[in-house]
Formats: structure tokens, sequence, C-alpha cells
């Protein structure tokens, strides 16, 4: 089944609550931001795959032949079978929006699943992505809000490449936000208060009023 596709785990808030799909970076797990999706959404459905692919005993989402460089036949495997797996908690969750947070390589597959269905995701944070093409969108508009961190000395994801990217998804026409900071490869604080504000308003519309 599509939703058993890949180990995962799951924390059901049930149907008309957001449900928050977190995606963690290279040589994380299922559990890596599970108390930070938490904390940014309180009382939301969290759902985090784990990575399907070993590089030399740390999981990731895709393959890759060297940094920054993409198998890109893999990508596009994992690009679909992430898609079906996500759709097929949608249908079985029933939240009254879908978002998603990834991190590194966790943003990756989560921006490639958004440019193959740019309506699967009501918003989603993408955390330091690194895209060295030029996204092929699966849809006419992009539906996805989104919100793009980067440190501006990242040596892994090169701030060039993230404005590049952001250029990307302006061109599109994607209600896009931006937040750096100063440093590299690293979360800091202002990248997660972007995001506790990003989400918020997808949060209040999840909230139980009667």
């Amino acid at each position: 089944m599509a939703n058993d596709a890949y180990a995962y785990h799951l924390n059901s808030a049930g149907p008309g609550k957001p449900l928050l799909v977190l995606f963690h970076g290279t040589g994380g797990n299922e559990e890596q931001f599970l108390s930070l999706g938490a904390k940014l959404a309180p009382g939301a459905g969290l759902l985090a795959p784990r990575g399907d692919v070993s590089e030399h005993g740390a999981a990731r989402f895709f393959r890759r032949t060297g940094e920054g460089v993409y198998d890109m036949v893999d990508l596009n495997r994992a690009t679909g079978k992430m898609r079906a797996f996500i759709a097929a908690h949608v249908e079985r969750e029933q939240p009254s929006a879908v978002i998603g947070l990834g991190y590194s390589n966790g943003a990756n597959i989560l921006a490639s699943v958004i440019f193959s269905a740019p309506a699967l995701f009501d918003a989603a944070v993408l955390m330091h992505p690194l895209i060295p093409f030029r996204p092929v969108w699966g849809g006419a508009t992009v539906d996805t809000k989104l919100l793009v961190t980067a440190g501006r000395h990242d040596p892994i994801c090169p701030q060039p490449l993230t404005s590049r990217l952001l250029s990307y998804l302006e061109d599109a026409g994607a209600d896009l936000r931006a937040e750096w900071h100063d440093g590299g490869h690293e979360l800091r604080p202002n990248e997660i208060n972007a995001a506790a504000d990003f989400l918020a308003p997808l949060l209040d519309n999840g909230k139980d009023n009667s």
C-alpha cells in the first residue's frame, strides 16, 4: 500500500485538523523533527517518513553521485513514491490543511514533490534546500504557500543557488517568503520563529471553534 511505502511515524490528530509532514536531513530519521513539529504545530497531526536510500549508512530520500549532483532518475522515482505516500495519508486523515517541513535533503524531496504536484500541499517550509535544476511544474498554478530559509554562508547550499531557486519560485507565481541568517547549514532561531509565524494562519484555521 502507498501509505506503507516508507518506515514512518504518525501522530494522527483526526479529520479536520492540520497535518504536518516532516522530512529529515541526510543521516536523520523519522524522529529528527518530531519535537520541532509539535512545537510549531500544536494539535496538528504529525507524519514523518524515513528516507529509503542509504548513503554509507545515512538515510536519504534519493540518491546522489556527489555533493549537489543528483541522480535525477532516482529523484524522479523518489518523487513519485513520496507523492503517492502523502496522498494516501491525506485521503485517510482528511486534514484541514496539508503542510510540509523539510531540512536539507528533506527540503529537496519536499520541493520536488511540490514541483510535481503543486496542489498537494497548502504550505511548506523549505529549510536550506539545494535545487541545482530548473523546476518543471506539474500544474498550471502553484497553490503551495512557501517559506524558504537559508544561511548566507552555507557551504552545502550556497547563497547563489538559493537565490536562483527563489527566482524560479517567484517566476512561477508562488506565494513566497524567505528568511536568511548569516551562518551556514545549521538551523537558527530566526528560522524557527519565521516558520512559526508562517504556519500560524493555517493552524488557526484548523482549530475547533465549536
